[in-house]
């Protein structure tokens, strides 16, 4: 009956042997499904950790855009009061040249008024005219 007793032993062996393999398998199962959804966490945090990366990336590259705009719309309408004042200043100049230029022309139509003997005040005659020529 040795061998009936080696028998149970090894069956009895065998179904614990069994047993522990399911516990194993259910304990990686359970594992490997914990395992599944922490990456899973880990790699929706760091999905959400991109968009806002993106969305903040995307707001500081619009602010800065803005930003620049409204820098160089400054800047023109600067430049536009600067062009403006030369504008000005420049007619003012202009004019005051061409005021001194008139004078000048009127100076000298006098100079020559009074050289060849018609200036104002004095009386056009030919034969003092006539005497100095002579």
């Amino acid at each position: 009956m040795a061998s009936q007793e080696q028998r149970d032993r090894a069956a009895e062996a065998k179904g614990r042997a069994e047993e522990k393999a399911r516990e194993t398998e259910e304990s990686m199962k359970q594992k490997a499904g914990e395992a599944k959804d922490k990456s899973q966490e880990t790699g929706q945090a760091a999905k959400e950790r991109t968009e806002e990366g993106k969305d903040r990336t995307g707001s500081y590259a619009s602010e800065k855009a803005e930003e620049a705009k409204e820098k160089a719309g400054e800047m023109a309408e600067a430049a536009k009061e600067t062009t403006r004042a030369g504008q000005e200043k420049t007619g003012g100049i202009l004019q005051k040249t061409s005021e001194q230029m008139k004078s000048m022309a009127e100076g000298a139509k006098e100079a020559v008024k009074q050289t060849l003997g018609k200036g104002p005040g004095e009386k056009k005659d030919d034969s003092s005219a006539a005497a100095r020529r002579d």
